[in-house]
């Protein structure tokens, strides 16, 4: 479910990958994995870089609010 809301949150905001691997600190490739669910897990320190990055909540982006 990350990966759909990551990829949904990111082209909301009009940001490319690239865009937000470099407000985030987090590579693009990383990025991608998780947009693709191509990770089994995502640690917690990354979750919360794209969460600040995207000014959103790692609730948010974990689907806690859903």
């Amino acid at each position: 479910m990350i990966g759909y809301r990551l990829k949904q949150t990111r082209k909301a905001k009009h940001l490319t990958q690239t865009e937000l691997a470099e407000l985030s600190g987090v590579s693009r490739m990383t990025i991608a994995q998780i947009e693709r669910g191509a990770t089994e897990s995502t640690s917690s320190a990354v979750v919360v870089k794209l969460a600040k990055a995207l000014g959103v909540t790692t609730d948010f982006l974990l689907c806690m609010e859903c």
